[in-house]
């Protein structure tokens, strides 16, 4: 008989996830807790929700689940691997302890320090005096300067202050009134990095990795990286700043270090490791580490796996060695849109009917994150609704077909960037290609 497989989440990353896993000829049955209308075509949705950890454990159990994925970071958090590792149930995702070094960025800044990691220089601190002393160093200077409330805060957790007011009212915000919570009684304050943003995904058993790749995320709500941060936008693989040999100095100097460090402090990794990086004129360094797959990265990572995932995530969670597992990368480009309910990231509608998407080309990828099912129509439920995937023989080709196939949808006050790669289309300004040149 075949595997059966549980993934945790109802967003657009655990839609890319169960669409890669349903193609393994190894898996018999997926289910997904809670999942949404576009992972019911392809897996049996369980009604229980992603951070209920007795609810999961209990049905994982039930159904004597084979490997379970955990899409979010909310579970991890909860415990919810230490708690399936306990019943000696498989599953893929790193332990609370290990999930710090997303949940606490002090925590991961202080690991980054030990182990020699680049990354920007910062202090961390809870009262108020030290840290306006601190930010004014980089203010005083007329540098902006990053101040960051330690644990999750929904993405709003992170601000860049161009001036001393700002930094003093954003600190003021997190140390005196608990703008964030617990989130923000730490802060880490620390010079504001410039260059060009890259993700970096691996895989890791606690003691090695394979290497994915590389994407860019696309976080501004308007073109030309205008407007309030989201959850993201759009994304593409493989940036061509993030050349062959940078990646190699990215895995020897960031990768294997910390994945060591992990190790050695007692908490192994095991799971998805996800550098964010900037790319700066001295070389790359580490904007902060995330413990799972990125959103909306995996919609446009996981049409280019050519090889199963299964095996992967399998021997990643059994802590097995990935000798023999393949990781096998298509040729080609992958680019990914996501399409918005108007308002978003602020107040938005909800419930508007969506149209279209059965006449997209069969080859185009509809991954859905904020959808329902309402008397029969599929509408919206959430602030990203959908992201329009395509992959092609080089970015041009990959970009074009998106842009078309988003011209057959439609819902009420649909917003979407129209310049989601743009990064690319400049770096080849000198051989002549302007936008235009995309037809879009």
């Amino acid at each position: 008989m075949g595997k059966k497989v549980l993934v945790i989440g109802a967003g657009g990353r655990e839609h890319a996830l169960v669409w890669k896993l349903a193609q393994s000829p190894l898996i018999e049955k997926i289910y997904a807790a809670p999942g949404n209308p576009g992972i019911g075509e392809l897996a049996e949705l369980v009604n229980v929700g992603a951070d209920d950890v007795e609810g999961l454990l209990s049905f994982a159990k039930r159904e004597a689940i084979d490997l379970t994925v955990v899409g979010p970071e909310i579970p991890l958090l909860a415990g919810v691997v230490d708690s399936f590792a306990k019943a000696g149930l498989s599953i893929f995702g790193p332990t609370a302890a290990a999930a710090q070094i997303e949940a606490s960025k002090a925590f991961a800044k202080k690991l980054m320090r030990q182990c020699n990691i680049p990354t920007a220089e910062f202090k961390v601190f809870s009262q108020i005096e030290p840290a306006r002393e601190y930010a004014r160093t980089f203010t005083e200077k007329g540098r902006p300067v990053v101040i960051k409330a330690d644990g999750l805060a929904a993405g709003k957790g992170v601000v860049i202050a161009v001036n001393t007011k700002e930094a003093e009212d954003v600190l003021e915000s997190m140390l005196l009134r608990d703008a964030f919570g617990d989130a923000g009684r730490t802060v880490v304050v620390e010079e504001c990095l410039q260059g060009e943003e890259v993700s970096f995904f691996v895989v890791c058993n606690g003691n090695d990795y394979l290497p994915i790749m590389s994407a860019q995320d696309h976080k501004r709500a308007f073109d030309g990286d205008q407007g309030p941060n989201t959850g993201g936008m759009g994304a593409y693989v493989n940036p061509p700043v993030f050349t062959d040999e940078l990646q190699q100095k990215v895995e020897k100097e960031i990768i294997a270090p910390v994945i060591k460090a992990m190790k050695r402090e007692g908490i192994p990794f095991c799971g998805v490791l996800y550098a964010g990086l900037m790319i700066t004129d001295a070389g790359p360094k580490v904007l902060e580490f995330n413990a799972r797959f990125g959103d909306p990265e995996t919609q446009v990572l996981m049409p280019m796996l050519e090889s199963d995932l299964f095996p992967v995530l399998e021997a990643a969670a059994k802590g097995e060695s990935f000798a023999g597992v393949k990781m096998e990368i298509k040729k080609g480009a992958c680019l990914g849109v996501v399409l918005a309910a108007g308002g978003y990231p602020g107040a938005f509608a909800k419930g508007m009917v969506i149209s279209g998407l059965e006449s997209l080309d069969r080859d185009t990828l509809i991954f859905h994150a904020g959808t329902k099912i309402n008397e029969g129509n599929l509408v919206t439920s959430g602030g990203r609704v959908l992201a329009v995937v395509c992959c092609g023989s080089d970015f041009k080709a990959a970009a074009l077909k998106v842009y078309q196939q988003i011209g057959r949808v439609n819902f009420e006050n649909m917003h979407y960037r129209r310049d989601v790669g743009e990064r690319v289309w400049k770096k080849s300004a000198a051989a002549g290609k302007r936008r235009a040149d995309y037809g879009f």
